[in-house]
Parts: C-alpha cells; sequence; structure tokens
C-alpha cells in the first residue's frame, strides 16, 4: 500500500533526479537499501560518486527540508555511504560524497524551492 508520505518522496526523488541530471549527473540507481539505511539515489558526477538524500517538505512550518538532517541521520547517511562502497567493487576506486537535495512545496504541491547541497553530510 502507497501512503500519501511514500508517493511524497518518490516524486520529491524524481523530481531530484531530474535536476541533478540537467546539471550533467548521470543516474546509477534509487532507493538502495542497507543494515544502517537508504540512500535515496546514486548518481555520478564526472568520476565521483553522489549518494543523494532527498527531503520534501509541504511548506516551512516544520522548519526547512535541509534543517531536517539530525547528526544522527547523518551518521547513518556516512554509515550507509561505507555499505555502498564496499558491496560495489566496480566503485572501489571512485571519491564519494553526500550531497542533499531538498525541496519545498506550496500549494496544490507546486515545488517552491530547490536547494541542492553538495557535501551536505561529512565525517567528523
Amino acid at each position: 500500500m502507497t501512503t500519501a508520505r511514500t508517493k511524497l518522496g518518490s516524486v520529491g526523488e524524481h523530481h531530484a533526479r531530474l535536476i541533478l541530471e540537467r546539471k550533467g549527473m548521470i543516474f546509477v540507481e534509487s532507493n538502495w537499501r542497507a543494515p544502517s539505511g537508504e540512500i535515496d539515489l546514486v548518481m555520478r558526477d564526472g568520476a565521483l560518486l553522489v549518494m543523494v538524500e532527498v527531503k520534501v517538505r509541504r511548506g516551512e512550518r516544520a522548519g526547512s527540508a535541509e534543517e531536517s538532517i539530525s547528526r544522527a541521520k547523518a551518521a547513518r547517511l556516512l554509515a550507509t555511504g561505507e555499505w555502498y562502497m564496499a558491496e560495489h567493487p566496480e566503485h572501489a576506486e571512485r571519491p564519494w560524497r553526500i550531497d542533499l537535495v531538498a525541496i519545498t512545496l506550496g500549494e496544490r504541491a507546486v515545488v517552491t524551492r530547490v536547494q541542492h547541497i553538495e557535501e551536505a553530510v561529512v565525517a567528523g
């Protein structure tokens, strides 16, 4: 059963993918899961592998989408990135990063703001 939240996430991921592809990135895969969590999108930016967290919010009453990455979530994203690299030896020599695409929706689910933050999560 598809929930409204799942549908919103899927629409956000599709929108984020289109934005990143317009920037020249190449789609690798989506919704990759590991025990530590999920990577919404995996893209290539030249020789670099980019793992993308997509956050979608309806309005900003509860804060912006980019403010929703807690320290715990950042740690899970880093751990999931490590899992991905360990399970994909074809990318072993590629440097990688974690980006955030934050999408804010207004009335009638119209996109009012998109923020792409490169290296949104870093170790340390």
